[in-house]
């Protein structure tokens, strides 16, 4: 440890001759804590609902989606799902047939999206783990059933117990000439409900899943589909897969991924995430601006110190130093108590759910969702280095919230305080110090 370190430690643990520097001190250290922890805290909780949509969204939506440029459906003819299989790191493709229809079970009704899937559907997606009364099944031999969202079954008041009662299906024919007579203008059909799924409120409220078959029989569709839905090989490269496709259809189809298939969602939550962190980063800013309140008051206060050592061949630079390590003290001590604080309240709440969401049962989780992931980023300790900001942008690591990652964090933090307070430290000591060093020995 050099003489600037060990004066610097021992201005930082002893007391001042003023009670008012210690008070500051304090509020410093307790500034940078709340509002480490605070950014922690609050970017986790974003971080897991980001998490809880994806895992919902990903239960019912495919890896790609094809649908046809113009129109609304396309034939089999015109793209065949045999030849998509064909292509490498493709594992399943979906047929689907997607139209309105209205929908009665005794005396209630309402209007839904009949959503017809071929036999694998169930394999591609992981529907049958959101099956929330019931069981996933759509056919067994000649009989078809349907799987109805949690909404829609709810305003139907279904009753899953019912055996005898079944869903009356309306869909417009295509061949229709006229509305006057609804037995010649709409298709009927009855099928039973199979089970029920709850996922998210967009889907709930608007689907039934049913065999294609019955589709393409209620809506007279001969080989005609409305989309495409593609299930991937575990490990491909999903978005250099989406481009070979593309590129292969042309222009007449649209091939999204998962993001691009709920991209408005996708974007207002990242809007909403980068928002809180620039608002908690200013809070943490201007908290961490009462580290140079510290240290002016320190230089003040040391003015005598100051002149001694200076009497015994000390430079303006050992100075700086002795006050620069005061400053990285005073705020490691508030960042790592404050990474320990959030880091522990986000372990207590991903497994103890201490902080309810409220409304019991009205919710797909009781809890609010934490999920940590840092940015370990390579500080650079001199001005010098212009790569700091791209270290940021393309280091990225994932951690599981274990004990054994506290290591992890206080080398981030360590990382972090070492510039910021080489940062803060040379704002204000050149004046500081220069106004101090006036004083007569």
């Amino acid at each position: 440890m050099s003489v600037s370190s060990k004066i610097a430690s021992r201005y930082f643990f002893s007391r001042k001759s003023q009670r008012v520097i210690n008070i500051i001190s304090l509020i410093s250290i307790i500034g940078v804590t709340i509002g480490t922890a605070a950014l922690i805290i609050v970017l986790s909780v974003f971080n897991g609902f980001e998490g809880l949509i994806k895992q919902l969204y990903n239960s019912f939506d495919s890896d790609l989606r094809i649908t046809v440029a113009e129109g609304k459906s396309f034939t089999t003819q015109e793209l065949k799902p045999e030849d998509l299989e064909k292509i490498s790191g493709v594992k399943y493709v979906v047929s689907v047939v997607e139209e309105n229809v209205l929908v009665k079970y005794r005396d209630k009704q309402v209007t839904a999206t009949i959503k017809g899937v071929s036999d694998n559907y169930s394999m591609a997606t992981g529907i049958d783990s959101m099956i929330v009364d019931g069981q996933m099944l759509l056919q067994r031999g000649d009989t078809d059933y349907a799987v109805v969202g949690g909404a829609i079954a709810y305003n139907l008041q279904m009753n899953m117990n019912d055996m005898f009662t079944q869903l009356e299906i309306y869909a417009p024919r295509r061949t229709a000439t006229s509305f006057t007579n609804p037995e010649e203008a709409f298709n009927k059909s009855y099928v039973s409900p199979s089970g029920i799924f709850a996922i998210q409120q967009e889907f709930d409220s608007k689907y039934i899943i049913l065999p294609l078959r019955f589709a393409n029989e209620i809506f007279e569709y001969d080989d005609h589909l409305t989309s495409l839905e593609i299930a991937t090989v575990p490990g491909t490269d999903v978005d250099q897969l989406q481009a070979d496709i593309q590129k292969k259809l042309g222009s007449k189809f649209i091939v999204k991924n998962r993001y691009q298939q709920h991209e408005l969602i996708y974007r207002i939550m990242k809007s909403e995430k980068w928002a809180v962190f620039l608002i908690l980063t200013f809070i943490l800013v201007v908290a961490a601006f009462n580290v140079i309140s510290s240290l002016t008051m320190l230089v003040i206060d040391k003015k005598k110190d100051i002149a001694v050592m200076q009497s015994f061949g000390a430079d303006v630079t050992m100075l700086r130093k002795i006050f620069l390590f005061d400053g990285l003290l005073i705020t490691l001590t508030g960042a790592v108590s404050g990474l320990f604080i959030g880091f522990i309240i986000c372990l207590l709440q991903e497994q103890f759910g201490l902080i309810s969401l409220g409304g019991s049962g009205s919710f797909v989780i009781d809890a609010y969702p934490v999920k940590m992931i840092f940015y370990k980023t390579i500080f650079i300790l001199s001005a010098r280095n212009p790569r700091v900001l791209r270290d940021l942008r393309e280091k990225k690591i994932t951690l599981k919230i274990f004990p054994a990652d506290l290591a992890e964090l206080a080398d981030l933090a360590q990382s972090f305080l070492i510039y910021e307070g080489r940062r803060l430290s040379s704002l204000d000591q050149n004046k500081s110090l220069s106004l101090s060093m006036r004083c007569e020995v």
